[in-house]
C-alpha cells in the first residue's frame, strides 16, 4: 500500500471548494472597506469614530476565535482569558511615562500567548463538551485571580494613568488611535487570509472535517490545534491590548464567561468559517447593542435591551442557520465555501 502524504490528504478539505482565482475577487471587498474606513476616519464625529475603534477592535477579537471555531473546530468558551490577559498586561506594563506602543502590545500577546499554551497544552487532550468546560475553567482561574487579588486592582480594576507613545505620536489624538487600530485590524485578516491558503491553513481543515483521518495520514494533529490555540491566545491578548488603550481602564469582566459568550456569538452570527462572517458579525452585534439600548429608539425596552437582544439573536440564529454569510450566499454568486475568508 502505497504512503499517503499528510499534505495531499489535507489539501482536499481546503481546496475543493475554492474555485481557482475566486480568492482574489473575494479579497477585493475588505481591502475595499479597509480604504473606505480609512478615507472616512477624519470625516466621523467623536462618538461614531469611537465606536467603529470599539468594533474594529472587537473584530480583531472575533477573528481570533474563528481561528479556532471556524478554522479547526474547536469550540472555545474561555476565550475572554486571553483578552483580558492581554488588557491588564498593557496596563501593568505601561509605568509611569506610558511606555512605548509596541512594547506593549507585544507583551501583552506574548503574556496572552504563554497562557494560551498552558491552557491549551492541558485542554486540547479532551475533547466535545469536555474541551469548552475546561477552557471555561481555565478561564474562570484567571478571572478570579485578577477580581480576588490585588494583582489588578481588584473587582475595580485598574486605570491607565499615562497612554502609551506610538513612535512619538500620542495616543490622545482619536485620529492616531484610529489607524492604529484599523492597521491591527487588516493585518489580522491579512495574516489569518494567509494561514488558511498556507499547508498550516489546510492541516487545520482537515482537522475540523476529520481528525481521526488526519492522524492515519500522519499528522501529529496535537501540535496543530496547540499552535493554532497559541496563535488565536496571541490574537486574542492583541484586541484586549488596543481595548486598554482606548478606554484607559481594565476590570476584570473582561475575562468572564460574558465576554466569552458574547464574542462566540459574534462568530456564529457572522457565520462560522468565514473571516468576514466573523467581521460582519462583531459589527451587527456591537450595533445591536448600541440601538436596543438607545431610549430615542427603543423607548423603555432600552432598560431591557438583553431581553430583546437575546430575541433578536434567537430570530437571527433560527432564520440564518449559516449566519449572516449563508444570506449573502443566497442573495449573491456563490462565494465559496469551507470557511474560505
Amino acid at each position: 500500500m502505497s504512503a499517503v502524504h499528510p499534505t495531499t490528504a489535507a489539501a482536499p478539505a481546503a481546496t475543493a471548494t475554492a474555485p481557482r482565482g475566486g480568492w482574489r475577487m473575494r479579497a477585493l471587498l475588505p481591502a475595499a472597506v479597509a480604504v473606505a474606513a480609512a478615507i472616512a476616519g477624519p470625516l466621523l464625529g467623536p462618538y461614531w469614530a469611537d465606536l467603529l475603534v470599539k468594533v474594529m477592535i472587537l473584530s480583531i477579537f472575533a477573528l481570533s476565535l474563528e481561528l479556532l471555531v471556524g478554522m479547526t473546530g474547536l469550540v472555545s468558551l474561555g476565550h475572554a482569558a486571553f483578552y483580558g490577559i492581554g488588557a491588564y498586561a498593557t496596563v501593568l506594563g505601561s509605568g509611569a511615562d506610558g511606555g512605548n506602543l509596541i512594547v506593549l502590545m507585544l507583551g501583552a500577546m506574548g503574556a496572552a500567548a504563554l497562557y494560551a499554551l498552558c491552557v491549551g497544552a492541558l485542554s486540547l487532550r479532551t475533547r466535545g463538551v469536555y474541551f469548552i468546560m475546561v477552557t471555561l475553567a481555565f478561564a474562570q482561574m484567571a478571572f478570579f485571580v485578577f477580581h480576588d487579588t490585588k494583582v489588578g486592582g481588584g473587582s475595580d480594576g485598574i486605570y491607565l494613568d499615562v497612554r502609551p507613545t506610538l513612535g512619538g505620536l500620542g495616543l490622545e489624538s482619536r485620529h492616531v488611535l484610529f489607524y492604529l487600530v484599523l492597521a491591527a485590524l487588516a493585518g489580522t485578516y491579512g495574516l489569518l487570509a494567509l494561514v488558511r491558503r498556507s499547508r498550516f491553513g489546510a492541516a487545520l481543515a482537515g482537522i475540523r472535517v476529520n481528525e481521526q483521518r488526519m492522524r492515519a495520514a500522519g499528522f501529529a494533529t496535537y501540535g496543530y490545534k496547540l499552535a493554532a490555540f497559541v496563535m488565536a491566545g496571541a490574537l486574542a491578548g492583541l484586541a484586549g491590548s488596543l481595548l486598554a488603550v482606548r478606554d484607559g481602564v481594565v476590570n476584570p469582566e473582561l475575562l468572564s464567561w460574558h465576554t466569552s459568550g458574547d464574542v462566540l456569538l459574534m462568530v456564529i452570527l457572522g457565520g462560522m468559517g468565514h473571516l468576514r462572517g466573523a467581521v460582519i458579525g462583531a459589527v451587527v452585534f456591537t450595533l445591536l447593542k448600541e440601538l436596543l439600548s438607545t431610549h430615542a429608539l427603543m423607548g423603555p425596552l432600552a432598560d431591557h435591551w438583553q431581553l430583546t437582544l437575546g430575541l433578536t439573536i434567537i430570530v437571527f440564529v433560527a432564520v440564518l442557520p449559516q449566519g449572516l454569510m449563508g444570506l449573502a450566499q443566497r442573495l449573491g454568486p456563490p462565494i465559496g465555501k469551507g470557511g474560505k475568508p
